[in-house]
């Protein structure tokens, strides 16, 4: 089976469209204003406008209020909730109800007692995405180039679906897959010129090294 790919923090239509040609599943839109990949509500509308039905749209928050998700859905259809912050199991079981979208909640990985903390999530949330968890000096809780250790995440049984994050390049996320077991990788700055840039030439060189190794 192919190892299905999300491209995160997407700002303009020409990475949209390489992303989408090259056959990416899930593209991220960042509603975190800290980023430098943040985007309006109405820049993103535009952008996911015209998106194929069969690539899932994704909005992260950071510790989002129910009103800026409100906000948000009135104006664009999104597939998915992203929630990147250090929302509780009882935040995002309500932010699940009350939005009747599924939700993907990010846990930060450093050591495997981070993976096996997701556990407290099970039935609250739809998916998980590991991510390395980010020095204390960093501004933001993702998109900063940096990679945990990806067996930890062999020992993770889950009934939920998983995406792996956290400083993947086309040069290894071969070996990323190889060593976690991820059936779906999510990049951002690995297909960057510089924060919140995506090079069109790096998000088809992704694309074609998850298919070298997952078909």
């Amino acid at each position: 089976m192919p190892v299905a790919v999300k491209i995160c923090g997407l700002t303009d239509a020409k990475a949209i469209i390489t992303a989408v040609d090259a056959g990416a599943n899930y593209l991220g839109f960042n509603f975190f204003r800290r980023s430098p990949r943040f985007l309006s509500i109405e820049t993103a509308a535009e952008l996911i406008s015209g998106l194929p039905r069969r690539v899932t749209p994704v909005g992260l928050w950071v510790d989002p209020t129910d009103s800026q998700i409100e906000k948000t859905l009135k104006v664009m259809r999104l597939g998915m909730l992203q929630l990147h912050g250090k929302e509780t199991p009882a935040r995002v079981a309500a932010i699940r109800k009350k939005f009747n979208l599924p939700v993907m909640k990010v846990i930060g990985v450093a050591s495997r007692a981070d993976v096996m903390a997701a556990s407290e999530y099970q039935g609250v949330a739809d998916w998980f995405l590991f991510d390395a968890k980010p020095i204390p000096t960093a501004s933001r809780p993702g998109g900063n180039a940096i990679a945990f250790d990806w067996p930890l995440m062999k020992a993770f049984n889950s009934a939920l679906p998983w995406m792996l994050a956290g400083g993947l390049t086309a040069k290894n996320v071969g070996a990323a897959i190889k060593e976690s077991g991820a059936m779906v990788v999510d990049v951002s700055s690995g297909v960057e010129t510089r924060p919140s840039v995506k090079s069109p030439a790096k998000i088809r060189a992704f694309m074609k090294a998850v298919r070298a190794i997952s078909g």
